[in-house]
């Protein structure tokens, strides 16, 4: 699906450019996870040296879930980054409510409305994961803003790889912090253990959003953006652990073929768990491509890796709205 700038709109290269308004307002979100460190460190160092503003560029540091950060947890009581659906963000408040969806309801407050005219005009919120996936763009809504973003910093991070997945669900549905936004994204990175910062890891989160500020400013003197392909992978289906159906405890691992190769195309018969007996499990069905291979915080999810289908999306140059 589509968000205002690209609703009604099919990919076509032979597109005329686009003019969208100029953004006043970003938002950096970090310790929406509150283990996940590189975003936590970096909107902290921002904080401290007050980055508040780049050129015509406003900007907003928040660490999301701080009681998460100063417990060094990924949630207190439900995982925040499951808080933002509209129907979460609307329902009423308790006695019993938990922690994280008030504390959604307070970003949104801060940050949004989601889906209004006051809401901030982009929001990144930074992620870090136990997988091999290097720099990715995760998003739920396709627009021209977060597509020509990603082509930046993808063009611009030459040493490692970067990549996009989007999240196929309706703007209502989309769960997490970057959809209060008009433009949002997560930006996750890894290999990154929880609980712990690495200094390369931490380096591309910065360099990320350095490049996004970038952007931005570009966008707003004037530049016009020239529009391009970029690839995309969109979320098919997850697969769990092999279990006992007794006990449902997994009863396998991840293959060591499959560990640390997320994105690569797996095919019928490539092996994908190694049970703790011995015995390879092979991959079943349509060539598909593994995404969070064995994310540590999925296992309470029973997920041990998603499946993506690779696309390749064509938008068209972009330069800002002249009054």
């Amino acid at each position: 699906m589509f968000s205002e700038c690209g609703a009604g709109l099919s990919f076509d290269s032979k597109m005329e450019r686009v003019t969208l308004p100029q953004m006043s307002r970003i938002a950096i979100c970090g310790g929406t996870h509150g283990n996940e460190m590189s975003g936590v460190y970096l909107v902290r160092e921002m904080q401290k040296l007050k980055v508040d503003q780049a050129g015509s560029v406003s900007i907003t540091t928040v660490l999301s879930n701080p009681l998460a950060v100063d417990a060094c947890r990924r949630y207190i009581e439900t995982d925040l980054n499951r808080c933002f659906t509209n129907a979460l963000l609307s329902a009423p408040l308790t006695d019993s409510t938990p922690y994280e969806l008030r504390r959604a309801q307070e970003l949104n407050a801060q940050l949004g409305p989601k889906g209004s005219q006051e809401a901030v005009d982009v929001l990144c919120d930074l992620h870090n994961t136990t997988a091999n996936m290097g720099v990715c763009l995760i998003f739920c809504s396709l627009d021209w803003i977060t597509l020509h973003i990603y082509k930046y910093i993808q063009s611009q991070m030459t040493s490692v790889p970067v990549r996009a997945i989007q999240i196929d669900i309706p703007m209502s549905e989309a769960y997490s912090l970057e959809s209060v936004g008009k433009h949002g994204f997560a930006i996750e990175i890894g290999p990154q253990p929880t609980g712990v910062v690495r200094a390369d890891i931490f380096n591309m989160a910065k360099e990320a959003v350095d490049l996004t500020v970038e952007w931005i400013q570009g966008f707003n003197s004037g530049s016009t953006f020239e529009g391009g392909e970029v690839e995309v992978y969109t979320v098919a289906k997850s697969l769990d652990y092999p279990r006992d159906p007794a006990t449902n405890e997994i009863t396998a691992a991840i293959h060591p073929q499959l560990q640390d190769n997320d994105f690569k195309l797996l095919k019928p018969g490539d092996p994908i768990f190694l049970s703790f007996s011995g015995e390879t499990v092979k991959h079943e069905g349509e060539e598909l491509y593994p995404i969070f291979v064995n994310e540590c915080a999925y296992y309470e999810k029973n997920i041990a890796f998603h499946l993506a289908r690779k696309n390749t999306l064509t938008f068209p140059s972009l330069s800002v709205k002249k009054d």
